[in-house]
């Protein structure tokens, strides 16, 4: 499998930042990483072997980019409102800069994560649908108070999709944009997954009262949170996607 490492300094955060792609195919998928992780665990963890019959024959180029969680979601000591405006400019660093530089004309993509990259995956898509036509979240957790406990403000709320979700109004225009979109949320009944499944069903119930479709797909008690799984899940739906 072909791949190329890049690294190049974002005006949004005034630092390099890291990602590497792997593959030409034709459809894009977007890999957040799990929570403080870094732009090569997919590959260390064996996501891109599991995913390497598609990127071989063309049909996917896997791009996957840095965090910052340390410094945002896991920085439980820090200060609150730092911490959610430094998360805005990695946003900005994602949607204004990265995916600008490795975007094909109009392209739009298949965004993914496992665990905190779950989360990423399903709030970048939920902000940004003009950028994302399919989200695939592995075990993700949807609502930012979690992460913030009591401390909530504009920019908290606005990465909190089961708060932003639940009050968007009506006839905004993301909700037709999400129901002409796929939307795949899966998460395991087993060990480590107890929050996460909670969360999970709250935003399953969240958008059947929208009337957006989505796959919710519920794996069984023996599931636990762990990569032993994802990289069971993320092929199974890959297949799904590409057909």
């Amino acid at each position: 499998m072909e791949s190329t490492y890049v690294k190049w300094y974002s005006q949004s955060l005034g630092r390099d930042m890291e990602y590497k792609i792997y593959g030409n195919g034709r459809r894009t998928l977007f890999v957040f990483p799990s929570q403080n992780g870094r732009f090569y665990d997919y590959e260390n963890f064996g996501m891109t072997d599991v995913l390497a019959y598609w990127v071989d024959k063309g049909d996917l180029r896997i791009v996957c980019c840095d965090s910052i969680d340390n410094e945002t979601w896991s920085n439980y000591g820090g200060n609150p409102r730092w911490r959610i405006e430094q998360h805005e400019r990695w946003f900005h660093y994602i949607v204004d800069e990265l995916i600008p530089s490795i975007r094909r004309g109009y392209e739009t993509f298949i965004v993914t994560g496992c665990s905190m990259g779950g989360f990423h995956a399903g709030n970048f898509f939920f902000r940004r649908p003009d950028l994302f036509d399919t989200v695939i979240a592995l075990s993700g957790l949807y609502h930012a108070s979690y992460f913030f406990g009591d401390y909530s403000d504009e920019l908290v709320y606005s990465n909190s999709p089961l708060d932003f979700l639940r009050w968007m109004p009506y006839d905004h225009y993301y909700w037709d944009m999400y129901r002409h979109r796929r939307l795949i949320f899966c998460v395991g009944q087993g060990n480590w997954e107890e929050d996460l499944l909670d969360s999970t069903r709250r935003l399953d119930t969240l958008l059947c009262e929208k009337g957006v479709p989505a796959w919710f797909d519920y794996w069984g008690h023996d599931v636990a949170h762990d990569w032993v799984w994802w990289k069971k899940q993320i092929p199974y739906f890959i297949g799904n996607v590409l057909g």
